[in-house]
């Protein structure tokens, strides 16, 4: 029997969410979705090295579109996870800051992180895991090949 690329790829995202939604920590957090994580990771990353983060960086990472990243980034903004601040050189920027509560929680998911990431690469070696980066990187090439190619015939 054939395996079909993209079951495997939604299974094993399906088993990612999981772990994440099943970690202790995660439990101790309940106001966070798994993407909201992902969203605070990023952008504590970038601001530890004094960059300024607005929604279309979030947009570009996560691949996403600007009404989603807008949506997910007004319900943080409620939850009381992240700010957004006005930028002196374009009134128009909004810049995205971590909140105090949500640096708490980066903390807490490091550590799961640094677990999840452990038990990925177990038995692996590091010419496995360059290939398996080499397809990941070539099936998200596919993808977007496909979907520019579908932007294009609507036009």
């Amino acid at each position: 029997m054939e395996r079909d690329i993209g079951i495997e790829l939604r299974k094993l995202s399906n088993l990612t969410c999981r772990y994440f939604d099943q970690q202790t920590h995660k439990k101790q957090v309940d106001a966070i979705t798994g993407t909201n994580g992902w969203i605070i990771g990023y952008i504590a990353s970038r601001q530890s090295r004094g960059e300024t983060v607005y929604q279309r960086d979030l947009e570009t990472r996560f691949g996403v579109t600007r009404s989603t990243a807008s949506k997910v980034i007004n319900l943080m903004v409620q939850k009381g996870l992240v700010e957004q601040r006005g930028v002196p050189e374009d009134k128009r920027l909004r810049s995205l800051v971590l909140t105090d509560r949500a640096l708490e929680i980066k903390q807490l998911m490091d550590e799961d992180h640094r677990q999840f990431e452990q038990a990925l690469r177990r038995g692996f070696s590091e010419t496995e895991l360059g290939t398996l980066f080499m397809l990941l990187d070539r099936l998200k090439e596919n993808l977007q090949t496909l979907e520019d190619k579908e932007e294009s015939e609507k036009i």
